[in-house]
C-alpha cells in the first residue's frame, strides 16, 4: 500500500516547515502499518494555475497526479493562514478537480476506492474550519474521508510559537495523528477488499 502526502507550506526547501514537522509523526505511523510513503512539498514546484491535469509546457503537476493515481492514501497537510488553507493548498485542490472528469477502466472516478486525511498546523484558531475545507473539497472529488482521518496543532487564536518552537500540545497531536493513520490505512484495505462500483447512470 502506498500513501502520499502533500505538504502545503509557503515556505519553500530547504526552509524548516512545522507542517511538514507535523506530518512526520503520521508517515511513521503509516509505515508502522507497512504503507509506503512519498512526501510532495507543492510550494517547490511550478503548479500552474487551472482545473486541468496538464496546464502546458512547465508544469509539474502531472508527476504530483502520477504519484496520487498510485496510491491508495492522499493526505494533504496545510497551515492555517487567515483562519484558512494555504493558497499552496488553495492550488493542490483546484488542480485535483481535473480528476472529477477522469474514470478508470470501470467507469469509476479515478478518486473512488482511495482515501484521504488532513492535517493542519497554525497558531491561531481554525484548525476545525480547515479541516472541513480539505476534506469537503476531497470528497467532491470522490476521496473516501474515513472518521477521524485527521490530526492538528495549534494554541488557540492569535499570535504565538510554532510547532517546533513550543512541546505544548504535541502529544496530543501525534496521538490523533497515529488514530488517523490507522484509519485511513484501516479504510483503504476495506476499500480494497470491497470497491465502490461505479456511479449509477
Amino acid at each position: 500500500m502506498r500513501a502520499l502526502v502533500v505538504n502545503c507550506t509557503l515556505k519553500p526547501s530547504p526552509q524548516t516547515s512545522n507542517t511538514e514537522a507535523l506530518a512526520g509523526t503520521v508517515i511513521t505511523a503509516l509505515r508502522g502499518h507497512g504503507v509506503e510513503v512519498d512526501v510532495v512539498r507543492a510550494v517547490d514546484l511550478n503548479l500552474r494555475p487551472g482545473v486541468e491535469t496538464d496546464m502546458g509546457e512547465g508544469d509539474e503537476w502531472p508527476a504530483v497526479h502520477e504519484k496520487v493515481l498510485a496510491s491508495e492514501i492522499l493526505i494533504i497537510a496545510s497551515p492555517t493562514w487567515l483562519g484558512r488553507p494555504s493558497s499552496v493548498a488553495q492550488r493542490v485542490l483546484e488542480r485535483l478537480d481535473a480528476m472529477l472528469s477522469e474514470t478508470d477502466d470501470e467507469e469509476r472516478p479515478v478518486a473512488y476506492n482511495r482515501v484521504a486525511g488532513v492535517l493542519v498546523t497554525g497558531n491561531e484558531d481554525g484548525a476545525h474550519h480547515v479541516i472541513s475545507e480539505i476534506s469537503g473539497a476531497l470528497g467532491d472529488i470522490g476521496f473516501t474521508i474515513p472518521g477521524q482521518a485527521w490530526t492538528y496543532w495549534h494554541l488557540g487564536p492569535g499570535p504565538g510559537p510554532d510547532y517546533l518552537d513550543d512541546r505544548r500540545g504535541h502529544d496530543w497531536a501525534a496521538s490523533t495523528g497515529r488514530a488517523m493513520a490507522s484509519n485511513l490505512v484501516h479504510a483503504a484495505r476495506a476499500l480494497n477488499a470491497m470497491p465502490l462500483p461505479a456511479p449509477p447512470s
